[in-house]
């Protein structure tokens, strides 16, 4: 008869298949946040003359800790440590709602930096890609957390609700590009780029939830409806918002903004 000797403290293999699929589309996630905001936040920060409001700051803090934060949970449900994953979870919410109310903030913030820069009826406009990008986020983390006891639609949530606050960090390239390179004579602040210009970075970060649907059919012969549903809301949002940025609505949603923030 022979005894099998278990080793207390040996890690478990990594996953593979669903779980190591989650956690590199996490990486990727994180990659693209990353090299999206070097030009506009990392690059100026690093070299000392970033001059931004600290609510700008408080709101990178909280996109760049959720991105670590979905990388980690990824990477323990991958390892099979889905105890630890859990007691993870309540940070999880936390940075969510600090990401909400930062995001929000810090639209606020750019709108009144508009409006004293003689921006404003361009900038009004413009503003519901932060406001409508954030909003869409922190309703499919809720639904995520909500749907916390289905890990298959759980998981797709949280990357479909990830995937859609990286279109923020595309476009940096493309405003840098697209922008009007007419600076207003107070501070200097550029002025707001065409709505357009929303668009083509919107839709490269939809590829990640494309790239997820296609794993999706191949490994289980059908896409699951999460991406459907959450993926079609998040493009529906992406293309109505530039209509939607001009009617009386959207401007009296930005009064009401304005007005409440101190």
């Amino acid at each position: 008869m022979t005894t099998q000797t278990e080793v207390p403290n040996a890690k478990p293999p990594i996953v593979s298949g669903s779980g190591s699929f989650f956690f590199r589309m996490s990486v990727a996630c994180f990659a693209v946040a990353v090299i999206g905001f070097a030009p506009s936040y990392w690059v100026p920060l690093l070299w000392g003359n970033l001059d931004v409001a600290p609510i700008v700051h408080l709101h990178a803090a909280c996109f760049y800790g959720w991105t670590l934060l979905f990388m980690r949970q990824t990477w323990l449900v991958s390892v099979g440590q889905t105890g630890r994953h859990r007691e993870l979870g309540m940070a999880g919410v936390a940075l969510a709602a600090g990401m909400f109310f930062a995001g929000m903030g810090t639209a606020i913030h750019s709108i009144k930096r508009m409006d004293a820069s003689g921006f404003g009826p361009e900038g009004r406009p413009f503003s519901i890609i932060a406001v409508s990008s954030v909003t869409t986020y922190a309703v499919l983390v809720a639904f995520a957390i909500f749907k916390v006891r289905n890990p298959e639609l759980h998981k797709r949530l949280m990357l479909v609700a990830t995937a859609s606050i990286l279109p923020a960090a595309i476009a940096r390239w493309f405003i840098l590009i697209f922008a009007s390179k007419n600076l207003s004579p107070q501070g200097g602040v550029l002025a707001p780029p065409p709505m357009f210009v929303t668009i083509p970075p919107s839709l490269l970060s939809d590829l990640l939830i494309v790239v997820a649907m296609v794993h999706d059919k191949r490994t289980r012969g059908s896409v699951h409806p999460a991406y459907w549903i959450a993926g079609g809301c998040v493009l529906a949002v992406q293309i109505l918002r530039g209509p939607l940025s001009m009617t009386s609505a959207w401007l009296w949603v930005v009064n009401c903004l304005v007005a409440f923030a101190p």
